[in-house]
């Protein structure tokens, strides 16, 4: 007796998501067979919907740090195309601080009330 099980696909080119459907797998690089893919495809979606079932924001979850991580290769290719002598020009723009002055007694007890009201927060 074989232990393979064999089924027919059926797609109704006028609906819209059949017709998807039918692009992908013709289009399914990687995959060896039809076979292959559904498979996958069948084993991911599952799985993820009781996750959807267990966690509703799942989803949502997964596009925010999909969309953070967009924004974060952004920033780093911008950093990392910005010339050194751009950067050694913004560094060099910087003043430094003067020296820390001495605080007058007004001053001392401004900051005392100020420290005093943070800490009855």
């Amino acid at each position: 007796m074989s232990n393979l099980f064999t089924t027919t696909l059926r797609f109704n080119l006028n609906r819209e998501d059949d017709r998807r459907a039918l692009e992908n797998l013709r289009s399914a690089d990687g995959y060896s067979s039809y076979s292959r893919a559904v498979i996958s495809a069948v084993n991911d979606h599952f799985p993820r919907r009781e996750r959807m079932k267990d966690d509703p924001y799942l989803e949502t979850r997964e596009k925010e740090d999909a969309f953070l991580r967009r924004v974060q290769e952004t920033i780093e290719k911008s950093l990392s195309a910005a010339p050194a002598l751009q950067l050694a020009q913004l560094f060099q723009n910087v003043q430094p601080q003067a020296a820390p002055q001495e605080m007058s007694p007004e001053d001392d007890e401004n900051f005392d009330a100020a420290m005093d009201f943070i800490n009855s927060l």
